[in-house]
């Protein structure tokens, strides 16, 4: 029988900080997880095969999400759902990991026009920082900027092909309904932030 953990109701990162503690403590052979939500399902998942588990199955039953997994070697899975850890390495071992910290999509204060503008030019000029530029996490406004009527998705997908890693908030996309509209990235929660800046070498806010 698998174990259940049940997560409804249950805000960002508590899912995945409840399934961590689970997989510290005990090696289970199947775990479903059950989410009210479509940045949790996302997140748990991603973690779980971060942490080398199958997602063999993840289904949505009324509001309620499903996440049916089961330990790499077991014989009976089925073939699982294809899931990037967002721990991810850089390309070259031994380069520097610059983070860059996104909270809106406009870049300064006075005009939100001239704002958007300068936030594309700063995303349009982050190759610059060549292999050393790691990771982009976007939260709170910043996530609009990964929708495909942002002015700013073809920066970041360009960025994204080149090999750096994009995390957009999973609770910001539900708080602003973008969840559907996100064309970039993948969908994170409060624990790869936390991670993320605590592994990097130099975090960039703006």
């Amino acid at each position: 029988m698998p174990i259940v953990l049940n997560c409804e109701n249950e805000p960002c990162p508590n899912p995945v900080l409840r399934c961590k503690r689970l997989l510290d403590e005990q090696t289970p052979q199947k775990l479903e997880v059950i989410v009210d939500n479509e940045a949790a399902m996302d997140n748990v998942s991603r973690y779980l095969a971060s942490k080398g588990m199958r997602v063999d199955e993840t289904n949505k039953v009324g509001k309620l999400w499903t996440i049916k997994a089961s330990q790499a070697g077991s014989t009976d899975a089925s073939p699982a759902v294809q899931t990037s850890p967002a721990h991810a390495e850089p390309k070259q071992v031994g380069t520097p990991k610059i983070l860059v910290f996104l909270t809106s999509d406009t870049m300064g204060q006075g005009d939100d026009t001239l704002g958007s503008r300068l936030m594309g030019n700063f995303l349009n000029t982050l190759p610059e920082l060549g292999e050393a530029l790691w990771r982009i996490i976007m939260v709170n406004g910043a996530v609009k900027l990964a929708t495909a009527t942002n002015p700013a998705i073809e920066a970041l997908k360009k960025l994204e092909a080149a090999g750096v890693s994009i995390l957009v908030c999973g609770t910001c996309l539900e708080f602003f309904k973008l969840m559907d509209q996100k064309e970039v990235g993948q969908v994170t929660n409060m624990l790869d932030v936390v991670t993320s800046q605590q592994v990097a070498d130099k975090v960039i806010t703006v």
